[in-house]
């Protein structure tokens, strides 16, 4: 993959999944927005752009190119292991060129050596920077590069729904902890990083020398003197569809097996319950589900399992979908209704029952589970379900 050898730009942005690319874009999108209406007040030519009717589509994609100029922003990507993750981030950055945006891959985690090289690559270009917008404020690589960065604007864009953790723990001035890990004692790693966590910490904190903004499709309450922007999904909707619509019911998967939190048995049952009870046909796995999994899903309950090449936002706009889209408490039950607004799919979800949950979840899952799920405002809650009884 071809990369840019200057990364001198008044923005530098860095993700590590295909769903924070696919939020920096958005993100993007709305700021060429608003800086096309600025020059509209101010009485400049411009072509004027509607989200509801789209430039004609480019050839050879389902992309329809926006007339908006992209901000001066160099993306990088700091590649992770997962393959999965790796195939959906390569597609979404092939969209984010055809929207005219600069991208550099850094194989970051590929060698012992690779992460003093990709620091040093971008240490320069970090001090210069005067805006850094981050995906994962959690991520140890983004922290350690935080701690070289001297931007005047710092924005944290969507990584699904650990922004509400995120936003959480700000708030209340605690080191940032991943909502499904133990509570408890930190580690010998743990410790050593804590002083770039808490410089992390302090930079994720605005002052009169740095602003701190969030820009979100998450139901967040930010601390004092950060702001929220709503991303409402309009890069997406301006780019793809409207989907055509099956007459079946669709099944969104989760990774919650995987992250330890639910056990794997009681997970395959309830997805049977499910997909029998509302008639579901297709399964879209989570890029991190295993394949062993995958399969009994496949060859016990029957269900056509998709992996998608591209975050399920704009899979499901692309379609085809489902009038109906199941889903147990993940970013998609707050994610889908904004993507396929003006639509006819309906999104529902199903609570996780206690009893499912793996003795080694931390104790903060189940309350996090339920503030997803009760929080999701254009979601329909399905009745909870019984807990499928143990196998012998």
């Amino acid at each position: 993959m071809s990369v840019p050898d200057d990364l001198s730009a008044g923005t530098l942005a860095f993700v590590e999944s295909p769903v924070q690319l696919l939020n920096v874009l958005e993100w993007a999108h709305d700021r060429a927005h608003d800086r096309a209406r600025d020059r509209a007040h101010d009485g400049a030519h411009h072509r004027p752009y509607d989200d509801g009717v789209p430039a004609q589509r480019t050839s050879g994609s389902d992309v329809r190119r926006a007339p908006l100029e992209p901000p001066d922003m160099v993306i990088v990507v700091l590649a992770p292991h997962d393959p999965m993750t790796r195939g959906q981030l390569r597609r979404m950055a092939e969209l984010a060129r055809d929207q005219g945006h600069r991208l550099r891959w850094e194989e970051a985690r590929g060698g012992v050596g690779a992460p003093l090289r990709t620091v040093g690559a971008l240490a320069g270009p970090l001090r210069a920077a005067h805006r850094v917008v981050i995906g994962d404020p959690f991520s140890r690589y983004v922290q350690l590069l935080l701690s070289l960065a001297r931007p005047r604007s710092l924005v944290v864009v969507d990584d699904g729904t650990a922004t509400m953790e995120f936003v959480a723990q700000l708030a209340r001035g605690e080191r940032f902890v991943r909502w499904h890990r133990p509570c408890g004692g930190r580690g010998a790693r743990d410790v050593a990083f804590a002083p770039v966590s808490a410089s992390a910490r302090r930079m994720l904190t605005p002052n009169d020398h740095r602003s701190v903004q969030l820009f979100t499709s998450m139901p967040v309450e930010p601390p004092p003197g950060v702001t929220v922007t709503v991303n409402g999904f309009a890069w997406t909707r301006a780019a793809f569809g409207p989907p055509r619509l099956t007459r079946s019911t669709d099944l969104v998967g989760t990774s919650l097996v995987e992250t330890g939190v639910v056990e794997g048995e009681r997970y395959l049952e309830a997805v049977g319950a499910l997909a029998a009870a509302h008639g579901a046909t297709r399964y879209f796995a989570h890029r991190r589900e295993s394949a062993d999994k995958l399969r009994r899903i496949a060859g016990r309950l029957g269900l056509e399992v998709v992996r998608p090449e591209l975050p399920l936002e704009l899979v499901a706009r692309r379609g085809p979908i489902g009038r109906t889209v199941l889903s147990f408490p993940s970013t998609v039950v707050h994610t889908l209704p904004l993507a396929l607004a003006g639509t006819e799919v309906s999104v529902a979800v199903c609570d996780i029952d206690p009893s499912w949950l793996t003795e080694h979840a931390s104790p903060r899952a189940q309350g996090f589970l339920s503030r997803v799920t009760g929080s999701a405002r254009h979601a329909r809650r399905l009745p909870q379900m019984s807990a499928p009884a143990r196998t012998t």
